[in-house]
């Protein structure tokens, strides 16, 4: 199956002439089932909190790997975690780019209650991208994004939730990880891997080491560009795929707690993203949240690979949307 998707994938490629990551075509599909009415959790998602912590994460810099800001930025991350109790552990590993160079790794691994069997992913990226290549200002192209969306909001969601899991307190363990090297892919002057390899690194390895010590989680949830104020949430392709009752549980979810318009049930597109090896090669149902807005000049969001990826273009009231929603998901594990 995993071979006729990619296959798929590689012939909508060259059909549509897309490239690069976070690109796609239409992905088949229907409504999610309606569920029945639920018990809604009393904790409520900070969204003044979550977007501070974007402002904190940009504060640094575009955390481009090898830079100051990203090592600056990391040992927040992982200095947030520690602080609201989670035990923090660190994947770091050469890896290289589709350039030829070799960075350091720093995969991000904060877990609440390590010590329970029963798991639950939650991953965001938190690297930012070398190149905004997709600007509409051609001179600015080989500029970095800063990242406010793309990276720093799916962590800035992740610390948030972190910071109120005790309040909380699911039934299952929670790991969030926080993935490197994920954007580092070929930018349009660059050679990119026709199967979209060069992408998404720091997940790769990541599933890689979790296959090999056998990790299981019940599924996991990706964050990618979650608080654009043009974002909406279309079932992703590869996601109704591999997790189908994980997407219609999270949409359903969303719909409960006041978040229906932001997730919109209506196909969007497959897409090359961290949730490939966390099911292909780690067997988790991994569904990705990520933005799909047939309006906007880039099918992720106006800012998407820009470099009007900044704070000020971050919506708070869709951070909190989609925080709530996970907030409500884990309430509800038994």
């Amino acid at each position: 199956m995993k071979s006729l998707f990619r296959l798929f994938l590689l012939l909508c490629i060259l059909t549509v002439s897309l490239t690069g990551c976070k690109s796609g075509q239409p992905a088949n599909g229907g409504e999610g089932s309606a569920t029945d009415s639920v018990q809604l959790t009393n904790v409520r998602f900070n969204a003044d909190s979550a977007f501070a912590s974007i402002k904190t994460q940009c504060g640094f810099g575009a955390r481009v790997p090898g830079s100051t800001a990203h090592e600056q930025c990391g040992d927040y991350i992982v200095r947030t975690f520690s602080q609201y109790g989670l035990k923090v552990t660190e994947q770091k590993t050469p890896l290289t780019t589709w350039d030829g160079k070799t960075y350091t790794c720093r995969n991000i691994i904060a877990s609440y209650r390590p010590e329970v069997a029963d798991r639950v992913v939650i991953a965001a990226h938190w690297d930012s991208r070398p190149w905004a290549d997709e600007d509409p200002d051609e001179s600015k192209r080989r500029q970095p994004v800063m990242a406010a969306n793309d990276g720093a909001s799916g962590v800035a969601v992740m610390i948030e939730i972190a910071r109120q899991i005790k309040s909380l307190n699911p039934a299952v363990g929670v790991d969030f990880i926080c993935f490197d090297l994920e954007d580092y892919g070929a930018p349009q002057w660059g050679t990119s891997d026709p199967e979209g390899k060069d992408w998404c690194l720091g997940s790769a390895y990541w599933a890689k080491q979790a296959a090999a010590s056998g990790y299981k989680a019940r599924y996991g949830i990706l964050l990618d560009m979650v608080g654009g104020r043009d974002a909406r949430f279309c079932y992703e392709g590869f996601s109704k795929n591999y997790a189908e009752p994980i997407v219609n549980r999270i949409w359903e979810t969303a719909e409960a707690v006041g978040a229906g318009h932001l997730f919109v049930k209506a196909d969007g597109t497959y897409i090359t993203d961290d949730h490939i090896p966390m099911n292909e090669t780690a067997h988790i149902p991994t569904v990705d949240i990520i933005p799909f807005t047939t309006h906007a000049t880039a099918t992720m969001g106006e800012t998407w690979h820009t470099t009007q990826d900044t704070p000020e273009n971050i919506s708070p009231e869709n951070l909190r949307l989609v925080g709530q929603t996970l907030l409500q998901m884990l309430s509800e594990e038994m």
